[in-house]
């Protein structure tokens, strides 16, 4: 088995006009970036107006896509609130309607004040002020039945993101700890990779014999590697002839991501589908985990379910695959 590097010369021009294009994209704001920007303004506002702080925060999360969203990059509305009667600046998109108006802010600041100041002045949500402070749960299964939002699983979206994040701690006067780039001292590379050799579908047949004795499989026609102990993209990349962004391209991680034994490392290209039509979510998977599990592009997977690229699925949800 040969992998060639390809020839780069003709690539240089595109890639040159492609460059803007993608300092855009690394431009995102990721999740753990969002809580360390906002989760002060949202404990000052839980202090103020006795709304939890991490309902505040994860609602802020879910509803902007990290702060990603047109909405809140355009408008600095973090939470999706329409003008009803609002006689400040205005934005219009397409929403459930052809261009609804929304509310527009100076600031992020003002958007988390306002989402406060909605909750606070409106009757239907008045029950959700005799909760407890720390009952997180109470207060996201109290604003879908108060109306707040039409999804049927939104308490569920807002109740995960709080405990993966452990935004909970911030209503217990306590701070979240970030360490490295990790989010409560765990890195994501530890936790969502297929490692185990079992784990992986469909069952794992070797296809050939590379360099260096190195065993190569073939998973939803996609070739790939376990990765041994001491690997990095470098190694690997000089063994099977291809440049180093490659690897971690192919398998969408980050170059400075250290490779665990028994890692699941692919050669080429995921494919855009998988040939399992669904995959049930089993406790602890995530969507790198399950785009890794079946070799499907991860932003094909999100695509696929209607989902927010940084948003992880539910325990048995069911997930389309093709």
């Amino acid at each position: 088995m040969h992998f060639s590097k390809p020839d780069i010369k003709p690539y240089l021009f595109i890639l040159l006009l492609a460059l803007p294009t993608h300092l855009t994209a690394q431009g995102r704001i990721t999740v753990k970036e969002y809580i360390l920007k906002y989760k002060d303004i949202s404990v000052e506002k839980m202090k103020e107006y006795g709304i939890p702080a991490s309902i505040t925060l994860a609602q802020g999360i879910l509803e902007s896509g990290n702060g990603n969203s047109r909405l809140a990059r355009k408008a600095n509305n973090h939470f999706g609130i329409k003008c009803h009667g609002w006689r400040g600046r205005k934005f219009y998109q397409d929403d459930d309607a052809k261009n609804e108006c929304f509310r527009k802010y100076r600031n992020p600041e003002e958007s988390y004040r306002d989402h406060s100041l909605f909750l606070t002045n409106r009757s239907r949500y008045a029950a959700l002020f005799t909760l407890d402070i720390r009952d997180y749960k109470g207060w996201a299964h109290g604003l879908k039945k108060a109306g707040y939002a039409t999804n049927p699983r939104y308490p569920q979206l807002l109740i995960r993101i709080i405990e993966e994040h452990q935004l909970y701690l911030l209503d217990r006067g306590q701070d979240i700890a970030f360490t490295n780039n990790s989010i409560n001292g765990k890195k994501p590379s530890e936790v969502v990779l297929p490692v185990a050799k079992h784990e992986l579908h469909p069952s794992t047949v070797v296809k050939e014999i590379g360099p260096n004795e190195r065993k190569i499989y073939e998973n939803n026609g996609v070739k790939f590697i376990y990765a041994r102990k001491g690997d990095d993209f470098e190694k690997i990349a000089d063994d099977f002839n291809i440049y180093t962004w490659q690897v971690y391209k192919y398998n969408e991680l980050e170059k400075d991501d250290k490779l665990l034994k028994d890692q699941v490392i692919y050669l080429e290209k995921k494919r855009n589908r998988a040939e399992k039509k669904y995959h049930v979510v089993q406790e602890g998977e995530t969507m790198y985990y399950i785009s890794q599990l079946y070799a499907v592009k991860l932003k094909k997977l999100y695509r696929k379910n209607n989902m927010e690229e940084n948003m992880e699925p539910l325990t048995g949800q069911k997930l389309r695959l093709r």
